[in-house]
């Protein structure tokens, strides 16, 4: 076989579902607010409703959910509000638009390749006995914006943030850099005056609802909580309380990250179109037999993405598969390390899964998938055809043969996560810029390594081994497991902030 990986890079934390569920609702004043959540990308979407009328912002890709909301609350779509364009994800704008001929609004700098509104700062939108003010926010990104809901009454009730102000934090200033031809300290700077002007003034009563939660890309701090009062994010952001701009600046720009490298891809995809949901579903579909698996790989160059969870593809996998398994942050894990959205991509997923995975890829542009391997693993396997294993221990077994100080160990954690305790004298190589320390590797050279409880070294294992790396151990169950269940001196667990190199 001559299944050949894309390059692999970046990274993300692991968190609990795909579906779109509502986690929030409110209804006051003859409104109905919806917070939409999806956890896999710690996004919400927003619903909001009014005498017959409805609001979605920041829509995820596919718009079943709300037009089945819409039909049953027998309420019309009539705009759809859009924070910025999203790195993070692949808007369902477009389709929602054709499906309900509700009006996509931007605010102001916006230029897309599409038909939408491009509003005014402070502009205004009726919906029912609703107003939707305009806040033009740059600082994220240059066409920023913050809608702010007001009664009938003309009172602020709620500020639907998108990625200007999240709970506990601020967007990023440095995702525009480009596009804006400024330093990230510029744009910190017209965040600052954007918060400072626009959203600080406003009463403390108002419900903050931000597009994003605790694990996105998209900021640095944010709280679990998806919802606050912006007077209590005004006592504790700490992006809030800094004592000038120049502070402000050094503190929300200390830290970064580089940005998943799938993030401009999705910017474009946003701004230019895409093609339409149901058509990447209904490709992604595609039954291949076993017997023709191979040669469509061959033949496409596609890269063979095994959904199914670690404790699965650890005893037997098709050779040259990469192993990103759906519960956990699958999306955007796959953005991460598969990073180019043309990738031509084949599935091996449990059966009954594999709608479920089509979808969670095109939430995040991954829209070139040729179809899935018909009946799983299981079907190749049956009809007799090479499969692979990774080498994976206990950690009581890692236990009895590690040598501590002498033998090799890996951990591909987070530098925070390994800064707060770690197996001493491990090398902190996290999965993030496998792309990077994977050149570093001597494959003559055997090596243990875990991350914090399988999800991740599992990835890493079989990136590994489609590269040509086989002399490694991974360990089972990662740290969480290693320093509950084993009985390696104290001393070996420390707590460092240095981070370890080769």
């Amino acid at each position: 076989m001559n299944f050949s990986p894309p390059n692999i890079s970046s990274g993300f934390r692991s968190l609990m579902t795909s579906l779109l569920f509502p986690l929030k609702t409110n209804k006051i004043h003859n409104m109905h607010i919806e917070q939409i959540y999806t956890g896999c990308l710690a996004q919400g979407a927003y619903y909001i409703t009014s005498k017959g009328e409805a609001v979605i912002i920041d829509p995820l890709r596919e718009i079943s959910p709300y037009l089945e909301r819409a039909k049953k609350d027998n309420v019309k779509i009539k705009y759809i509000f859009e924070t910025h364009f999203h790195a993070d994800f692949v808007s369902g704008h477009i389709d929602l638009a054709k499906a309900t001929g509700a009006a996509i609004v931007y605010g102001p700098t916006a230029l897309p390749e599409f038909e939408v509104i491009i509003a005014q700062d402070n502009q205004e939108f009726k919906v029912g006995e609703l107003t939707f003010k305009v806040l033009h926010t740059p600082g994220h990104t240059m066409e920023s914006t913050c809608y702010l809901l007001q009664d009938k009454d003309g009172k602020d009730i709620a500020l639907f943030s998108g990625d200007t102000l999240f709970l506990g934090d601020v967007g990023r200033p440095d995702l525009a850099q480009k596009a804006a031809h400024m330093t990230q300290e510029d744009l910190a700077g017209l965040l600052y005056d954007s918060l400072m002007n626009k959203i600080m003034p406003l009463a403390d009563d108002v419900t903050v609802y931000p597009a994003h939660g605790a694990g996105s890309a998209c900021g640095k701090n944010m709280m679990k909580e998806t919802v606050d009062t912006l007077g209590n994010q005004k006592k504790m952001n700490y992006a809030l309380n800094q004592p000038d701009k120049n502070a402000f600046v050094a503190a929300v720009t200390e830290g970064l990250l580089p940005p998943p490298g799938y993030f401009g891809m999705n910017v474009a995809m946003n701004k230019k179109g895409y093609d339409p949901f149901e058509k990447v579903l209904k490709k992604g579909l595609t039954a291949i037999k076993p017997s023709e698996f191979e040669a469509v790989a061959d033949s496409t160059g596609a890269l063979i993405l095994d959904a199914r969870s670690n404790r699965n593809f650890v005893s037997g996998f098709v050779p040259q598969s990469v192993n990103i398994g759906l519960d956990g942050d699958f999306a955007p894990w796959v953005g991460s390390l598969i990073i180019d959205v043309n990738q031509p991509i084949l599935l091996v997923a449990d059966t009954g899964r594999e709608a479920e995975t089509v979808t969670r890829l095109s939430r995040v542009g991954f829209d070139h998938i040729l179809g899935y391997l018909q009946g799983g693993f299981q079907a190749w396997e049956d009809a007799g055809y090479d499969i692979d294993t990774v080498h994976r221990i206990t950690p009581g077994q890692f236990e009895s043969l590690v040598k501590i100080g002498t033998d090799k160990v890996i951990d591909i954690r987070k530098e925070s996560e390994y800064a707060a305790s770690h197996i001493d004298g491990a090398y902190n190589k996290p999965l993030a810029l496998i792309n990077e320390w994977i050149k570093d590797v001597n494959p003559s050279e055997h090596f243990f390594m875990h991350c914090a409880g399988g999800y991740r070294s599992m990835m890493a294992a079989s990136i590994l081994q489609a590269r040509g790396f086989r002399n490694f151990t991974e360990i089972e169950g990662g740290f969480d497991k290693i320093s509950k269940v084993t009985d390696l001196p104290k001393s070996d667990f420390v707590c460092r902030t240095k981070v370890m190199s080769v």
